[in-house]
């Protein structure tokens, strides 16, 4: 029985075998079917991060009237993911279940890490050259390109083991949000169980690897445009290494570890496989 308190959704058991079954699949995907859809949750996440940012660049607007909406403007990314059909590096965590379960090989489980990453990263980082080319970061007078700066200058500055910890909390609610989507049965059903933990972790401050494969190059791009080179020195590709890689194994933590392998426990471990 599949209904919960009367609702026509999965229950948490359910989930599990969902979240193997997927997790599978996902990793024996065609190569050019895994890069393009690797390419379009890097560009949908960038379209999140967009939209966030306008929300961000009103300064008449009250910091947790900032950080809320933008929250909620930023869930659009992980909609688009989860309903239109693309694969999420950070998502794509959960997929430690099935590996935990016999069902997906060190290497093959890794292979799909890599390959759904790097597709991100041109996705998201495609995004921002088409966002430049529009001139998109002029309106507001000019406060959408301050904003992009401002952010990506904190996120090169922040220290290794903050930046670790931010993604690990990241990740715990964005694979919460994908457990939370496969709950449910129609778009309304996902969209709801996405937009609270998604804007949660924006408001919070927490860092998502891909998100910040759009901010900072988008802010490195803004940069070295002529126009802010005398300011942000922090914003280059070195201080985007410096961050990419703890919030990387920071968002692997939460979502394969604290998500992904709790929920395996609980659910998978030493049950009958149909």
């Amino acid at each position: 029985m599949s209904a919960i308190y009367g609702f026509d959704a999965f229950s948490p058991k359910e989930i599990a075998e969902r979240v193997e079954t997927i997790g599978v699949a996902k990793a024996r995907l065609p190569l050019l079917s895994m890069i393009m859809l690797g390419i379009l949750a890097g560009a949908f996440i960038g379209m999140g991060a967009l939209y966030f940012v306008l929300v961000a660049s009103d300064p008449t607007l009250g910091f947790a009237t900032t950080k809320v909406l933008g929250g909620a403007a930023f869930s659009l990314g992980l909609i688009l993911v989860v309903v239109a059909g693309a694969e999420l590096f950070t998502g794509n965590n959960l997929q430690a279940m099935a590996w935990a379960d016999g069902q997906l090989t060190t290497l093959e489980l890794i292979r799909s890490w890599v390959i759904i990453c790097g597709s991100n990263l041109m996705g998201a980082a495609g995004l921002a050259v088409l966002v430049i080319l529009s001139g998109h970061p002029q309106m507001n007078d000019g406060l959408i390109a301050e904003q992009y700066l401002k952010i990506a200058a904190v996120k090169c500055d922040l220290p290794f083991l903050t930046a670790f910890f931010r993604g690990v909390l990241c990740n715990i609610l964005v694979c919460l949000a994908v457990w939370m989507a496969l709950a449910g049965r129609s778009v309304i059903d996902k969209a709801v169980a996405i937009l609270f933990p998604i804007s949660a972790f924006v408001a919070a401050g927490f860092e998502h690897s891909i998100a910040n494969m759009y901010f900072i190059p988008m802010g490195i791009f803004l940069k070295f445009s002529g126009q802010y080179a005398a300011q942000f020195d922090s914003v280059s590709w070195s201080g985007f290494i410096h961050n990419i890689i703890p919030v990387i194994l920071g968002n692997i933590v939460g979502g394969s570890i604290l998500v992904g392998l709790v929920y395996y426990v609980i659910y998978r471990r030493g049950s009958e496989k149909a």
